[in-house]
């Protein structure tokens, strides 16, 4: 079957940034973000995930920032067992954030706790906690730019720098069909602006065969000035 992709977040919206994946012989996320921002924020990141986390086969992750990595250690804890995908400077990053993110959830659960002991608002529970980040960092896995990987035996994919924060990424994807035929996917994820001192350029993505589908994350490139025309040039 054609591969299906779900918008789970960042749709009309800039956060809680996670695409499904779907064949009918392999299913994975990229990225798996908190939502942030806005009274609701905290509600949404609570629901649970509107796929079974046990079927996911593996995650590629585009970059570090907590909306889009911030629910990883949920998924573990919901019971996703494959591995995480990144690249080395994300999975390096990935050890100080997500620490950092169920610190401030044990904290602000502790507070309260110690509210409600004086009758007000009713404990909170954090959505996971140190041990569960601990779990998590154990299925990351670390990939260098510009290699091939085959995370499973329909897929291939390449990471490529988005030049958005230390170890951005803009994935290709390869999906192989059952009639021999095979679907070409990029996700942007967040692309960082051209010309910076500090990080590189993103890298334009050049091919023969042209993507089926380019999945554009544009918080910033929307803006009158940027144009998307550098990194997917006509074919």
């Amino acid at each position: 079957m054609a591969p299906k992709i779900s918008f789970l977040g960042a749709a009309r919206e800039v956060t809680g940034s996670c695409f499904l994946v779907e064949t009918g012989e392999v299913r994975f996320l990229i990225d798996c973000g908190m939502f942030q921002g806005g009274r609701k924020a905290p509600a949404r990141n609570r629901k649970p995930f509107g796929f079974d986390p046990e079927s996911i086969d593996f995650v590629l992750l585009t970059h570090a920032h907590i909306d889009h990595s911030g629910l990883l250690p949920k998924l573990t804890k919901a019971g996703f067992t494959g591995p995480i995908f990144a690249t080395e400077a994300t999975a390096n990053l990935l050890g100080v954030m997500l620490p950092d993110s169920a610190h401030i959830q044990e904290s602000d659960a502790r507070k309260h706790w110690r509210r409600s002991k004086r009758g007000a608002a009713a404990s909170t529970e954090p959505i996971y906690t140190m041990k569960d980040v601990r779990l998590c960092l154990r299925q990351v896995h670390a990939i260098s730019y510009n290699t091939k990987l085959t995370p499973h035996g329909e897929v291939c994919c390449r990471f490529r720098d988005a030049g958005h924060i230390l170890g951005s990424a803009i994935i290709e994807v390869w999906i192989s069909e059952g009639d021999g035929e095979t679907t070409k996917i990029v996700f942007s994820g967040d692309l960082g602006q051209p010309g910076r001192p500090i990080l590189r350029d993103p890298t334009p993505i050049w091919s023969r065969c042209s993507p089926e589908c380019v999945a554009k994350e544009i918080p910033y490139w929307s803006r009158p000035g940027h144009s998307f025309s550098s990194l997917w040039p006509p074919y």
